[in-house]
């Protein structure tokens, strides 16, 4: 069985800026066909960033290969005081510029654990009343 790299790890620059994408801005927001993968029982803040990269079709190709397998794909960087972090990749689109190739990432980026509960029963309903 082959290795699946699944991580697309930041080696050297800044901290990605994380851009927010979330499902209450509905089609005010920039990314509106984002919202398709936020959908589920939990509630996840998502982001979008975009990463000058050397090759940025091998590392939409190594997304595409680990999400076909079944395995999620990561964003691995630093904070701003040199902690490693991890977030999920939820799509990924590589792209041409004059001034190099770019990645764009869409990213979670937090649990909402307030909008995510979601109750395994129904609440207690009184039929007396």
């Amino acid at each position: 069985m082959m290795e699946i790299n699944n991580k697309i790890t930041i080696i050297e620059g800044p901290t990605p800026e994380f851009e927010p994408v979330n499902q209450e801005e509905g089609f005010q927001i920039p990314h509106p066909w984002a919202l398709g993968i936020l959908e589920g029982p939990n509630y996840y803040h998502t982001a979008f960033t975009a990463l000058r990269t050397f090759n940025s079709q091998l590392l939409l190709e190594r997304c595409e290969n680990a999400w076909a397998a079944d395995v999620p794909m990561y964003l691995v960087y630093r904070d701003t005081i040199g902690i490693q972090k991890s977030t999920q990749i939820m799509a990924a689109r590589a792209i041409k510029t004059d001034e190099g190739e770019i990645i764009q990432l869409w990213v979670r980026n937090g649990y909402d654990p307030k909008k995510s509960d979601i109750p395994a029963v129904p609440p207690y309903r009184n039929d007396d009343e």
